[in-house]
């Protein structure tokens, strides 16, 4: 893969790239239309890759916050067309890296010294690349060791690349007005933490330790003195990404172990520690050749506060969201619906999220959960696909929810689409032998 050289770290060579790109976005419009006049049978599909490619040529360019909202936004398979989709996942661990030269004048502002001051061997060019860093391999008194090291400029960039895509976004999901702003605080602060390496190898640590107990999951171990601001140390963990392991044919009992595993991991840091890895994308886990799961990044974790926790898993239950008082309550609490609507907005958006909820919230209801099972994905694709057309919805406020919803229901989504592509079989509450004092 090419190699970068060089990466705009100024707001004036950010926005000159994000104007680039958005004049290649006008040109493709502009040829689309000119086909469509003579074939009004002709879909959008070649428009979306067009769009799709341009989009993501311009952002790996830039790396940084512009990159990672490119990568949630591919692990919405429901929102985004296809070829969005597939071009974004991208982002997840496979960009352009940083060239060898590039890497070594880095290293050094970030950590003093070169990477051959500090290691026994360091391989100079990097074996996976993302959003935010990428990672290379290197050796230190025997140990294979994995090093990932930040892009230049991203930490200082966020603020102004989040302006930057704020408009599209804010069309993209019908937000409106003043109250929009907290969304993308939130996204703002965790996009910061993200940053700080320090953090990460301190939250690493502590949940890592916190879930170790957990069957089939195994973490790597850090090192805080290889480690800095922009520097993470840790263990070499040998093992297949998630998403090559599920290209392949695979032993489905083994498959469902390592399910099995994923699910416990979130639903005891959900339902205990309550604070989770909120970056469920196949890019951050592993599968080594004994079929264990091994989590490598924790740079984004989101804490579940308890008057948010309360009423969100109360509408996990089946009884809760059929009683029109209690799940009306309950949406008060969760900011969904808000004491300025009007009869028609409480109304609609009371069945909207019964409908949805119902759904989203069935793996749940019962022991086991088959995440293979299609009529459950269809469902949700269709539910998506019916309220995206919806031209009621489109000129009602789209400010719905507490802005934990961002980082939660990403959490849910993400994992949700992991175990589908595994194709596993779990036991809904297998997770509470990990809690001390649980009931079965």
């Amino acid at each position: 893969m090419k190699t970068i050289d060089s990466i705009p770290t100024s707001k004036l060579g950010r926005t000159t790239e994000l104007v680039k790109t958005g004049v290649k976005i006008g040109g493709n419009y502009l040829k689309y239309y000119g086909k469509k006049a003579f074939d009004k049978e002709l879909t959008r599909d070649e428009l979306d890759q067009d769009n799709a490619s341009d989009i993501y040529d311009g952002l790996k360019s830039l790396k940084g916050s512009a990159l990672k909202v490119a990568q949630m936004l591919s692990m919405e398979k429901s929102l985004l067309p296809n070829a969005y989709v597939e071009k974004f996942s991208l982002a997840q661990f496979s960009v352009p890296p940083l060239s060898a030269p590039l890497v070594r004048k880095t290293f050094k502002t970030y950590q003093g010294a070169y990477p051959e001051d500090l290691y026994d061997e360091f391989t100079a060019n990097s074996v996976n690349a993302a959003s935010i860093g990428q990672v290379h391999k290197a050796k230190k008194d025997g140990k294979i060791l994995a090093v990932k090291i930040q892009y230049p400029g991203v930490a200082s960039s966020i603020s102004s690349d989040l302006a930057m895509v704020k408009p599209i976004a804010m069309r993209m999901f019908n937000i409106k007005g003043k109250d929009s702003e907290k969304y993308f605080k939130e996204v703002e602060g965790k996009l910061l933490e993200e940053t700080d390496y320090i953090l990460e190898v301190k939250q690493s640590k502590e949940i890592s330790e916190a879930c170790s107990h957990i069957d089939n999951l195994i973490f790597p171990k850090y090192y805080e003195a290889l480690s800095s601001k922009r520097i993470i140390t840790m263990d070499w963990m040998q093992g297949k990404h998630l998403s090559e392991y599920t290209s392949e044919e695979n032993d489905q009992e083994v498959s469902n172990k390592i399910g099995q595993a994923l699910w416990d991991f979130y639903m005891f840091q959900m339902h205990y520690l309550k604070a989770v890895h909120a970056d469920p994308h196949p890019g951050n886990f592993l599968v080594n050749d004994k079929g264990q799961l091994i989590a490598i990044d924790f740079g984004c974790i989101k804490e579940v506060p308890e008057d948010f926790y309360v009423p969100y898993f109360e509408l996990a239950v089946p009884e809760n969201i059929d009683n029109p008082d209690f799940f009306r309550a309950k949406l008060y609490e969760l900011e969904i619906l808000r004491q300025d609507d009007s009869d028609a907005e409480i109304d609609y958006f009371s069945t909207l999220f019964h409908e949805m909820l119902s759904l989203f919230t069935s793996p749940f209801h019962s022991d086991t959960f088959d995440f293979s099972d299609e009529t459950f994905w269809n469902s949700i694709t269709e539910l998506s696909e019916k309220y995206s057309k919806d031209t009621t919805l489109r000129k009602m406020n789209g400010n719905r929810g507490s802005k934990h919803f961002l980082y939660i229901n990403r959490t849910f989504f993400g994992l949700y689409n992991l175990l589908h592509d595994l194709g596993a079989k779990i036991n809904v509450n297998q997770f509470k032998k990990y809690i001390p004092n649980a009931t079965a």
